[in-house]
């Protein structure tokens, strides 16, 4: 089937004479002058192959053929007009799948109440989380499995740029009956020879750097290393073991009763980064909620410091 050869422009003039049954008054609707209408409607009855119009010095009436061909010519301009807007939503960053990467506290914690208030102000846009170790934060990323992720901050990868979105300080977490819960703050010294449980070996190299270049009074070294936080926390609810890490996984920690503790000498602190394409183009929408994540975060940081003040 050949491509139709009339155009939007004499759709809608066409439209805009049938409505009103006058050229001068369709004219000035269009804000052409009365003759450039007639043109395009003489162009448009030239191309569709039939006469649209009756037309006498005293009136302009549709002819039965217009009649008939008015229904489709109002579809079309219906049509491209949405697709018009659906182009200036997704310009504009209203629109779109959005696929964030994260893991578990971020992903079940952080993003949902951030995706829920930028959903609210853009209705269009659909935000899918994809759960991923710290370990494959700049690689989903970088390999196009997911448009940006939010994480821990780790080494650059040359084709991931990373954007600071908060800080959170290390912290230890307890059973409120454990030793440590008894102190108000600890040291990196006092977890010397305390049983500890690190979450994933990024957290467990953590805790090596920063025990680089001290003295053996104050070597941590952990009994075991899981993969989960999640995990690392029952263990510390049941007593089994203490577990390092930064505060903004309170909102896991507290529901299982856990205790939080500063730790300081020095107090250390997490960064977490918005991971984002550096070789490719994001879309808008996905520009949009990186920016609107950037400017969000400081209530979250707030609440972690809050909570963290013990």
């Amino acid at each position: 089937m050949s491509i139709p050869r009339f155009t939007a422009k004499q759709l809608d003039a066409f439209v805009a004479v049938a409505d009103l049954l006058s050229f001068a008054s369709a004219s000035a609707r269009l804000s052409l002058t009365s003759s450039a209408v007639s043109q395009l409607i003489g162009e448009l009855e030239e191309a569709v192959g039939i006469r649209l119009f009756d037309r006498s010095t005293r009136r302009v009436s549709l002819s039965a053929a217009g009649r008939e061909f008015l229904p489709s010519a109002e579809t079309v301009l219906r049509h491209l007009r949405l697709a018009e807007s659906a182009a200036s939503d997704i310009r504009n960053g209203v629109t779109g799948l959005i696929r964030v990467a994260a893991p578990l506290v971020l992903a079940g914690y952080f993003l949902p109440p951030a995706i829920k208030a930028f959903t609210e102000r853009h209705p269009g846009v659909v935000v899918r989380i994809r759960d991923v170790s710290v370990e494959q934060l700049e690689e989903v990323v970088a390999m196009a499995d997911a448009d940006m992720a939010i994480g821990p901050d780790r080494s650059a990868n040359s084709d991931v740029t990373r954007h600071a979105v908060f800080s959170s300080p290390w912290v230890v977490w307890c059973a409120p009956e454990h030793p440590l819960a008894a102190k108000r703050t600890i040291t990196w010294r006092d977890l010397r020879n305390q049983a500890l449980v690190a979450a994933s070996t990024d957290h467990e190299r953590t805790v090596s750097r920063l025990r680089q270049g001290a003295s053996e009074d104050y070597s941590i070294t952990p009994i075991d290393v899981v993969q989960n936080i999640s995990t690392a926390l029952g263990l510390a609810a049941s007593n089994l073991a203490a577990t390092v890490s930064p505060a903004y996984v309170s909102p896991l920690a507290t529901s299982m009763g856990l205790v939080m503790r500063r730790i300081l000498k020095p107090e250390t602190m997490r960064q977490v980064s918005l991971y984002l394409p550096l070789r490719r183009t994001v879309s808008a929408s996905t520009s949009s909620f990186a920016e609107f994540l950037l400017k969000w975060k400081p209530g979250y940081a707030q609440r972690v410091t809050i909570r963290s003040g013990m």
